[in-house]
C-alpha cells in the first residue's frame, strides 16, 4: 500500500552552506490566462487561452547559526543586474531518506533577506529568511 509523503522530511540544495531549513514555501507555478474575442464571433463570450507561465518566489527559512553568513553573502554578490545564479533543488524524502518528489529551480538568485524577529517576551529560535527568484521549475517524481 502506498502512503502519502510527509511535509516535514525534506532537503534543499541551494549551493550554499550545509544546513537544514525549517520551512520552504513558494513552490507554485501557474499559467497566465488570456481572453480573446474576434469581432465577428457570434458567441458573446471571449475565448480563454493559456499565456506565459508565472513562478512564485521561493522563501527559505532557517535558524541562524554563529559563523554562517551565507544568505547575506549570496545576496550581497547580486550587483549591477548580474546576480549569482544557482540551480536549486527541493526534495521531499521517503522513509528511506531518498528523494521521492523533487522541484528543480533553474537560475535562482536572492531578491530579499530578512533577519529574525527579536522579542524579549517570547522564547524561540532566531529564524532568518531568504527569498529567491528563479527562471523556471520542473517537478520530478521518483
Amino acid at each position: 500500500m502506498t502512503q502519502p509523503l510527509v511535509g516535514y522530511h525534506f532537503i534543499v540544495d541551494w549551493g550554499g552552506a550545509r544546513g537544514g531549513f525549517t520551512e520552504v514555501t513558494g513552490l507554485d507555478m501557474q499559467a497566465e490566462l488570456l481572453e480573446y474575442r474576434e469581432g465577428w464571433d457570434k458567441d458573446y463570450a471571449p475565448r480563454r487561452i493559456p499565456g506565459l507561465r508565472r513562478h512564485a518566489n521561493i522563501v527559505l527559512r532557517r535558524g541562524i547559526f554563529l559563523g554562517d553568513n551565507s544568505f547575506f553573502e549570496w545576496l550581497d554578490a547580486t550587483r549591477l543586474a548580474m546576480p549569482e545564479r544557482r540551480n536549486m533543488t527541493v526534495s521531499i524524502l521517503n522513509a528511506e531518506h531518498e528523494p521521492a518528489v523533487t522541484w528543480k529551480l533553474r537560475d535562482a538568485w536572492p531578491v530579499k533577506i530578512a533577519g529574525p524577529r527579536l522579542d524579549a517576551l517570547h522564547g524561540g529560535f532566531a529564524i532568518e529568511t531568504l527569498e529567491v527568484a528563479h527562471e523556471g521549475m520542473t517537478i520530478e517524481h521518483a
